[in-house]
């Protein structure tokens, strides 16, 4: 579903949810992004996560992926942001997640996280979603399932605008 708009107002400057009398069995949405050199820094720093695999080009190098991956959680967390923002967005509370990790994501990748409603539970107002985030090719890197608690009051709001920090990188780290 999209966001009414005001004031000329694209739908991208507002984020607003899907309540659970609203839901429908297929319904579905996602969000798409490209993964940079920074995104994998900030993820690293905000999670303590300094894998060499994710921060060192030449450990990377020589690993069964020859080169520098994402986090597999950065497209979990993509997963969550199209939850939390989309379907059913703001107000809904995570209760659980499975996820496959399927390949490698890369630097430069273009990443395209999906949820689509699979059931409903009337009595809790929880929600089964299928997820899946996919690649530039159509790949499948990830796969799994989120059962959350839709909200039940209707939420509109601006989208906050933020600017990720620069994070210094690593001696080890070069962006290709």
């Amino acid at each position: 579903m999209k966001p009414e708009t005001q004031s000329n107002a694209s739908a991208h400057e507002w984020i607003e949810n899907v309540t659970f009398d609203e839901l429908r069995v297929g319904q579905s949405a996602r969000m798409t992004r490209q993964v940079t050199g920074q995104d994998i820094l900030a993820f690293a720093a905000v999670s303590g996560d300094v894998n060499p695999a994710h921060l060192d080009v030449a450990y990377a190098r020589d690993t069964l992926f020859h080169g520098v991956i994402a986090h597999g959680m950065l497209g979990g967390a993509l997963i969550s942001a199209v939850l939390g923002t989309q379907l059913p967005g703001p107000g809904t509370i995570y209760l659980e997640q499975s996820l496959q990790f399927m390949r490698p994501v890369h630097i430069g990748d273009e990443l395209t996280a999906s949820v689509t409603v699979a059931s409903l539970e009337a009595a809790k107002k929880r929600v089964t979603l299928d997820c899946e985030v996919t690649n530039q090719k159509g790949e499948r890197v990830i796969s799994g399932k989120a059962y959350v608690m839709a909200p039940v009051a209707k939420v509109r709001q601006p989208r906050p605008s933020l600017v990720l920090p620069h994070i210094e990188p690593p001696a080890a780290f070069t962006v290709a």
